[in-house]
């Protein structure tokens, strides 16, 4: 979906309108002598707290872990970043 193109000459002399659009949700294609050079988009807004019984109803269809498998998993992973740390 092509979002609309606003040059950054634009950009510049109508600042609070585009700023406002974006706020309210539109995004911009943003051009410089006629090449696209960057995308203007609304920040999305996370939420940070999930109640448990969201998480719960989340976790209801998650998939089993197997926690012999999980463990043997993280001692990889834990040997494997004690190595040198120059050769990555």
């Amino acid at each position: 979906m092509a979002h609309p193109e606003i040059t950054q000459r634009d950009l510049r002399n109508r600042s609070k309108e585009i700023m406002d659009a974006v706020q309210h949700g539109q995004s911009f294609t943003v051009t410089r002598d006629g090449h696209e050079i960057g995308e203007l988009i609304p920040l999305r807004h996370k939420r940070r707290f999930v109640t448990r019984e969201e998480f719960a109803a989340m976790s209801r269809n998650a998939p089993s872990i197997d926690l012999t498998t999980f463990r043997a998993d993280q001692h990889i992973a834990l040997e494997h970043d004690a190595d040198d740390a120059y050769e990555r």
